[in-house]
């Protein structure tokens, strides 16, 4: 009894994990019936272009927090193409990955010596692009009088908030102009073909969170030319059953109608954040605006779109009562 009780203690005490490329391909391959193309080509590229270049060879159960940080240092400082070093977004999703991989060792009583707790990205806030009240009246001006499908898209953008890959795999059918709704459930991407590395191709798939599945009232101003554009079974910036606009063809369009209208240079998504921001501004509730943005939670919205200004604030304090 003495024997195989100090056999299986000897055992525990080396068994390890293995190679980190050999855990990832066990993790990986347990994980992708339960993920999206594009999930596991993200997962993919990370192991193979970060993790695995630098912890390949390494045996999972001996890397430390040491080991972990100076891995996180050489992306911050080191890492990219260009060698200049990686956005703390990108270095979260890579210790992400590293924390699935942990977690994944540990799910099978393997001996684990890192915890990636112990890194603290800091993350600069960037400023969001939003069309002002002028450049958005300019741009809605261009687009009525120049209105084609496309300009109608971008309307469509700026009236409802929608992504610029919900609104390019959105057919008319997702439309109904008798209760002036619309349904959310599809979006586009273009993304590398599944083993070959320079190859990308158009895919439309379902949202990643149940709630980017939504039902978007449509404001009556585009009402009359949704009803004019109407093509049943096609997709709605083409009006064709099978051709689409993909998201890329989207911008560079974006970009020239931003040009004539002599308006600042901004990614098609300052669409989304400006619809986001006139809600606000013209005093939605933030629960409603949630849910037509399609946000997992209030917090989101509020984190991102509200902040009032001084003047605001001053006219919130003055409605306390003089009795208070």
């Amino acid at each position: 009894m003495m024997n195989t009780t100090t056999n299986l203690l000897a055992e525990c005490a080396i068994r390890k994990a293995g190679p980190v490329s050999h855990v990832s391909t066990q993790w990986l391959n347990e994980l992708s019936p339960d993920l999206k193309e594009s999930s596991i080509i993200k997962y993919e590229d990370i192991l193979q272009h970060y993790i695995l270049p630098f912890f390949g060879d390494t045996e999972l159960s001996d890397i430390t927090n040491e080991n972990l940080l100076c891995f996180v240092n050489e992306l911050r400082t080191t890492g990219g193409v260009k060698k200049k070093g990686l956005e703390p977004s990108t270095v979260s999703e890579i210790v992400t990955t590293m924390n699935a991989l942990r977690i994944y060792a540990l799910r099978r009583d393997l001996p684990i010596h890192f915890d990636t707790k112990c890194v603290n990205i800091k993350h600069e806030k960037h400023s969001i692009r939003v069309f002002s009240v002028s450049e958005e009246n300019l741009l809605i001006e261009y687009l009525r009088e120049n209105i084609n499908p496309i300009h109608l898209g971008i309307l469509l953008c700026l009236y409802t908030g929608i992504r610029v890959g919900e609104l390019c795999a959105l057919k008319w059918d997702a439309i109904n102009l008798t209760d002036k709704t619309m349904r959310i459930g599809q979006t586009m991407q273009r993304i590398r073909v599944n083993g070959k590395e320079y190859k990308t191709e158009v895919k439309i798939h379902e949202p990643k969170s149940a709630s980017s599945f939504r039902k978007i009232p449509i404001p009556e101003v585009l009402i009359i030319q949704l009803n004019r554009y109407y093509t049943p079974k096609a997709y709605f910036l083409s009006g064709d059953i099978e051709k689409f606009v993909e998201p890329r063809s989207m911008q560079k369009r974006f970009n020239t109608i931003l040009k004539r209208c002599d308006i600042k240079p901004a990614n098609f998504h300052a669409t989304r954040h400006t619809f986001a921001t006139r809600c606000v501004e013209l005093g939605f509730d933030i629960k409603s605006l949630s849910e037509i943005l399609g946000h997992s939670s209030v917090n989101i919205t509020l984190n991102k779109y509200v902040h009032p200004t001084m003047d605001q604030k001053k006219k919130n304090m003055n409605l306390l009562p003089e009795t208070f």
